[in-house]
């Protein structure tokens, strides 16, 4: 639980910046004073301790403040210095002489080995509005965008209570608002950090320096922090925490056929929702907000936290506690594996070069040690006395259990009312008392879906926690964060069944599993600059992670809404499900052909958001509707693989992996060149068109490196048109034949071949023909 103190410091943290805004909206004095005024003045904010965070955050002002030596103002001070070096930029520079129209940079331009130029649109976060992408069209920022900002923000303040019940609330009131807004406008400096990135670091860096020297019974703020504040970036005051969950795939995949669809969305996003909680519970017995969380997706997070014993204790002992519950609710399916690496703020801004990413490699080594040896003595013991709470298999998960009439055990059928509610859900409600149909969290917490029509009612109630909002901002009591949620779904299909009879041609679902190629080694290195690696920081970090969490989680639902038309499928919305999308990787089933301009469609967005910095590869299985949904699974993750392997990685795998191609081979070969010269001719010569492409096709994948020219040659002359044709089709005839003798004779482009003969059969293909 969060004290008065520590409220105060986080909200004034918060804050602390906010005179910039009013600064660039036509305000002409240092943003420090402006921001004081409008805090007391518009905002109504009285509180002394929170204002003389913004009043006295820089050292120009601080040196002749007369204000306690433990005010909260000198952490403050302290905390803006490091996020500050973690943007890499001069926090003692004021605004005097600074460009106000300077857009926000992007995070990507100077990504693995990028060195771009692009900028964002003047936007609020609206995930109702068009996708901000990068641009280099002329961007400039005026003085009545920032006043609506200003506005905004007023409005929420002085709708909301600053206490611990809405800290997170007024954190997702920035993020709205100061997402696309630059930190600092020096030309002198790279712009790509957002103002709400360095407040919410600087909360972050604060709310760990304020219990790092309560741990140590230091009090003498001034002196520590702002006489001997340079000594002070030497002391290892942080850790960076990592929780990440394993089993989510099996978790996910291992259920029956039946509903299976409706099923795989509910317990990917259950699973979500559970990180979220453990997150949330772990915050709350450090005494910290979510501004300390740095990323959190895929079913792992990193943590901002003080470096004290009782931290490590808390850790210790909530670690323990979390996999007691997992191995008690889902057997050895789920666990939580944790770990940390000390840090000082220097390490934080990479100082000496090296060790910021250092950081990640010790924690990466201690959760692979903990995964390596999850099976303690404890564990075996209890797996080998423990009683079950039935004796029947749960028809859906497979687990022994207590089930109902239908054969489903209490969280399968808990799952399934979830799989309904979760489209229409606005408020998924964390309660510490059962109710029917309410899905486990640990702790002794229930999970459940509500609309804003009750939620209200249930905040004013004992057994009320906290909740989660969907794809959308929204402020109130405990409302802990939005949650961006991939939750696309075709209309009139939400059945593997419904989704084949969508498709066109050959009536089969497809599945599609990818991911982005090497986004830890860009996590890590890819802001390093040849030698250079100041940009190497954890502002960066945040920012990228918070890019990618909002393109693969909210950004998808658009992309998927407005697909672009191509060979597989019109534009307009796609018939697709997404079962999973998280931070940085896609799960989704639809209509075979749609599943294939989904994955089209999402490379260009994506390629685009990160300016060509990131690729994504993965492999799509075709399927009837009746296949086994875990054999799916199975199957797509190995073909995902086969593309992992692909020289350079970014790359498709369609059917099995003699069809792995990267992506420009399979768009401008395959589904370009070679697939429109069977579409130009066969549209035009349907009669023998079937049967010929499944003669040749035998022919084309029966011989390895060679095949047989004479029945090949032979089934060529076979379509060539009579002599008395029309020229142009005797033309037609002669530039197809020749096309597809020159390609038989080399490995490359006859494998292109098979490829596209497959995809136009598919397209074509009509019932009778099955």
């Amino acid at each position: 639980m969060l004290k008065d103190r520590q409220i105060k410091l986080v909200v004034g943290s918060l804050l602390h910046d906010i005179g910039k805004v009013v600064y660039r909206s036509g305000d002409g004095r240092n943003h420090s004073a402006s921001g004081y005024d409008f805090l007391k003045n518009q905002a109504k904010i009285e509180d002394t301790e929170i204002l003389n965070c913004v009043r006295y955050h820089h050292g120009k002002y601080l040196s002749s403040a007369d204000i306690a030596p433990d005010d909260i103002a000198y952490i403050t001070y302290y905390a803006d210095n490091v996020a500050a070096f973690t943007d890499r930029r001069d926090a003692s520079v004021q605004e005097d002489g600074f460009d106000k129209s300077i857009p926000l940079d992007s995070v990507f331009n100077i990504l693995n080995g990028n060195h771009g130029k692009s900028h964002y649109a003047m936007q609020v976060l609206n995930p109702k509005e068009a996708i901000n992408y990068p641009t280099e069209e002329a961007v400039s920022m005026d003085e009545h965008f920032y006043k609506t900002v200003i506005d905004n923000i007023t409005n929420n303040l002085l709708g909301i209570k600053l206490d611990e019940e809405y800290v997170n609330s007024l954190l997702s009131v920035l993020e709205a608002n100061l997402s696309y807004i630059p930190s600092s406008t020096s030309k002198r400096e790279l712009a790509d950090i957002s103002l709400f990135d360095h407040v919410k670091i600087t909360a972050a860096v604060a709310s760990c320096v304020e219990q790092y020297l309560q741990s140590q019974n230091e009090t003498d703020y001034r002196e520590l922090l702002f006489k001997n504040a340079k000594t002070s970036y030497d002391k290892e005051m942080f850790l960076l925490y990592s929780m990440d969950i394993s089993g989510i795939q099996s978790f996910i995949y291992s259920i029956s056929d039946k509903g299976a669809l409706k099923g795989l969305r509910a317990r990917s996003f259950y699973l979500e929702i559970m990180m979220e909680h453990v997150i949330d519970e772990l915050l709350e017995r450090l005494s910290l907000s979510r501004a300390n969380l740095i990323y959190t997706g895929g079913g792992h997070c990193y943590i901002l936290l003080p470096n004290t014993d009782d931290v490590l204790q808390i850790l210790e002992k909530y670690e323990k506690e979390v996999n007691q519950w997992l191995l008690e609710t889902f057997d050895i399916s789920l666990y939580i594996a944790c770990g940390y690496a000390v840090a000082s703020a220097n390490n934080l801004r990479n100082v000496p070069e090296g060790s910021y990413s250092e950081l990640y490699q010790n924690i990466s080594k201690m959760t692979s040690e903990k995964k390596a040896h999850r099976y303690t003595p404890e564990i075996i013991k209890y797996l080998n006395i423990k009683k079950h709470g039935g004796e029947r298999e749960c028809n859906v998960c497979r687990r022994v259990a207590k089930v109902n009439e239908d054969g489903r055990c209490p969280i399968c059928e808990a799952l399934e009312n979830m799989g309904r509610d979760m489209l229409h859900g606005e408020y998924f409600v964390v309660l510490c008392e059962p109710q029917e149909y309410a899905l486990p969290l640990s702790g002794n917490r229930y999970l459940t879906v509500q609309t804003e029509k009750n939620i209200k009612e249930t905040m004013q109630k004992d057994s009320y926690v906290r909740c989660y909002t969907k794809n959308d901002f929204y402020t109130g009591k405990l409302v802990t964060t939005k949650l961006w949620v991939g939750d696309y779904v075709a209309k009139d299909a939400t059945t593997f069944g419904e989704l084949a009879e969508k498709s066109k041609g050959i009536k089969r679902i497809a599945v599609l599993r990818a991911d982005v190629d090497n986004l830890g080694t860009s996590f890590v290195y890819g802001f390093k600059r040849d030698k250079d690696e100041s940009y190497v920081t954890m502002s960066r970090t945040a920012a990228l992670s918070r890019q990618l969490s909002l393109f693969f989680k909210g950004y998808i639902n658009k992309i998927l809404a407005q697909g672009t038309e191509s060979i597989f499928a019109d534009s307009g919305p796609r018939n697709v499900v997404i079962v999973y999308s998280g931070g940085d990787d896609v799960f989704l089933a639809g209509a075979w052909n749609e599943v294939i301009a989904v994955f089209m469609d999402l490379r260009k967005s994506l390629e685009r958001f990160t300016q060509g910095t990131l690729t994504i590869s993965g492999g799509i299985g075709v399927y009837p509707e009746s296949y086994p949904i875990h054999v799916m699974a199975q199957e797509t993750q190995f073909l995902e693989d086969c593309s992992k392997e692909c020289d350079g990685k970014n790359a498709i795998t369609i059917w099995n992996k003699e069809h792995t191609y990267p992506w420009h081979e399979f768009l401008e070969k395959v589904a370009g060149e070679k697939f429109n010269v069977l579409k130009d001719y066969f549209e035009k010569n349907d009669e023998r068109g079937m049967a010929f492409l499944y003669h040749l096709t035998e022919l084309l994948r029966s011989y390895g490196e060679r095949i047989n020219i004479a029945r090949y040659v032979y089934l060529l002359s076979r379509m060539e048109p009579d002599r008395d044709s029309l020229p142009e089709v005797q033309e037609a005839y002669s530039r197809f034949s020749e096309k597809m003798y020159l390609w038989s004779q080399n490995p490359k482009d006859r494998k292109e071949l098979l490829t596209a003969i497959y995809l136009y059969v598919y397209l074509n293909r009509k019932e009778e023909d099955v």
